[in-house]
Parts: structure tokens; C-alpha cells; sequence
């Protein structure tokens, strides 16, 4: 399956929130939906969802989205279950409620909830847990209906470092069993770990999308970082013998960064610098980081 939205718009009152919203995601991969708060994301997300309408188009496999025959699995930023009910009644009847037998519902809460190591809190009130199991209580909520599409709206908020390798492990398989995933978060390490696409939205707008290693690619590469037990003399032999190829130089701890004149001047500059005598273990061209990559678009 391929999911596209295309062109979409959408304004509440005399404020435009959405101003031709473009991205796509297919089967068996994830795409980041990235921006800062207030970009239109959780907007875009519940159009997709058919929440509220707007203008434009949501396709699936070409043809206009029909979310009576599509299944969506949500879990959202804020919490959305009931505090006082027991945990496993409201999660069957979640399920029931898109359209799964009682009896299949339960089946289905009792195996989230074992995979989740929340077995037994199946009969606990959702508020008497903590911030991070109620975190995986909605993820199990999102997932119990087996959903076609999965939106995770900051699925790591809350989660210690030991729940956080669960939920990764979650993550993985629903990829690896080819649903559609749409994963919105601010902690990039996780996002460029998941999603080999992203899409960043700024002001309403869709302002990079591609994927993660195109977008790194298409970066300035004429910043090299040499990794080398004896970076300051290194540093001091390439200002003095190597002004050619360089346009600047600096030392940061064991690796010397050096930015290139040209790109073009990258082989004869590490010929030349091998050609110093001066030890060194390795040479990368710098990439910016997934991080970076959202600052510089997102900035005003």
C-alpha cells in the first residue's frame, strides 16, 4: 500500500494552518513527520484520519482513502483513556468498538498486553500507573485492532531507557509486517533510527522531504573530520604544508576538521596528508546530523 497526501489545506477560522501539504509513505516503511509545535502536524495527522476534513487529497494506492475499509491505529501526545476504568475492559472495548468481536478483542489485549510486560496490571485503574506504563497501555490501545495505518504521536515520551527498548522492539515489527507508519517525535536519534523517509513541515508547509540518506547526501561535502592520535601536530602540518587544499582547520579533541576548498580536492588532499609522515586512523566526510537537519529548516 502507498499512502499519499497531496495539496492539503486547512484553516480555522481566519488562521491558515495547512497551506499545500505534500508527503507519501508506502508498506513497510516508516516516515518522520517533523516540525515544531505548532507546525500543522497533529492537523495533517487527523485529516489522514478523517477527524475533521480540509481540502486536498489523502490517497491510498491512488484512489481517495476509504476509512470505513481502512483500520488506523493512533496513539496520541496526550493521553486519551479513561483514568478511573480497568485496563484490560477499556482496551477490549476499544477493540470492539473498530470492529472486533469481544472475543477476539479480549484475545488481542491479553497478548499486547503480555508483550508489553503489562500483564499484570490487566485489571489495575489506568491512573494508578506510572507516566511511562500508561504510555505503553495506549500504545497497546493503537495496536489491538492489527491497524493498517499506525500514527505514533511522541511514542517515547515518559519511557525509561528499559521500556524504550521494548517499544523500539515494537516499532520493528510492525514495520517488518508492512503496515504503513507515520512516526512524530522531537527525539531524532529515534526517528533516524525508524524512518528511512522524513518529511519536515514548517508554517503549514512541507519545507524537505526524501529520504534520511539522500537528504545527508545533498549536504556541502567539503568538510572532512581525520581521526588521529596526534591531531595538533597533524593540524599544525596541514595549516603549514596543505594551505591549498583548505579554507579552514580545527582541532577537536583526537580528530582534526578540515573544510576543503573544492570537493574535487579531496583525493590529493588525503594523498598529501598521508604523505606527512603524521599518524592518522581514518577519514570521514562530515554529515550533518538528523538534528541538524531540523534546526536549519525549522529556524524563523
Amino acid at each position: 500500500m502507498k499512502l499519499e497526501v497531496k495539496d492539503l489545506y486547512k484553516n480555522f477560522g481566519d488562521k491558515q494552518v495547512l497551506q499545500g501539504v505534500d508527503f507519501s509513505v508506502e508498506s513497510g516503511t516508516a516516515l518522520g513527520l517533523l516540525g515544531r509545535n505548532g507546525a500543522g502536524k497533529t492537523t495533517a495527522i487527523r485529516i489522514i484520519m478523517g477527524v475533521f476534513g480540509g481540502e486536498g487529497e489523502v490517497l491510498l494506492d491512488g484512489k481517495s482513502i476509504n476509512r470505513r475499509e481502512i483500520n488506523f491505529g493512533y496513539l496520541p501526545e496526550e493521553r486519551g483513556l479513561y483514568p478511573k476504568k480497568k485496563i484490560s475492559e477499556q482496551l477490549t472495548y476499544f477493540g470492539m468498538l473498530r470492529g472486533m468481536s469481544k472475543k477476539n478483542a479480549k484475545e488481542s489485549v491479553l497478548s499486547w498486553l503480555d508483550r508489553l510486560e503489562m500483564t499484570q496490571y490487566a485489571d489495575a485503574r489506568l491512573d494508578t500507573l506510572s507516566k511511562g506504563n500508561q504510555q505503553k497501555i495506549q500504545l497497546a490501545c493503537a495496536l489491538v485492532t492489527d491497524p493498517d495505518i499506525i500514527i505514533l504521536d511522541e511514542p517515547f515520551s515518559g519511557l525509561d531507557p528499559v521500556n524504550a527498548m521494548l517499544l523500539k522492539g515494537v516499532v520493528a515489527e510492525v514495520i517488518k509486517k508492512g503496515r504503513i507508519l507515520l512516526f512524530s517525535s522531537h527525539m531524532m536519534n529515534y526517528v533516524e533510527e525508524f524512518c528511512e523517509k522524513i518529511a519536515i513541515m514548517r508554517d503549514g508547509k512541507v519545507v524537505l522531504e526524501g529520504k534520511i540518506k539522500d537528504i545527508k547526501r545533498s549536504t556541502d561535502r567539503k568538510k572532512l573530520v581525520i581521526a588521529s592520535p596526534e591531531a595538533p601536530k597533524l593540524a599544525s602540518a596541514i595549516g603549514e604544508r596543505l594551505a591549498d587544499y583548505i579554507a579552514c582547520k580545527e582541532v577537536q579533541g583526537d580528530h582534526v576538521a578540515v573544510c576543503l576548498r573544492a570537493e574535487g580536492h579531496k583525493v590529493k588532499f588525503i594523498s598529501a596528508m598521508a604523505a606527512l609522515g603524521i599518524d592518522f586512523d581514518g577519514v570521514q566526510v562530515f554529515e550533518p546530523t538528523l538534528q541538524d537537519i531540523f534546526v536549519k529548516y525549522t529556524e524563523v
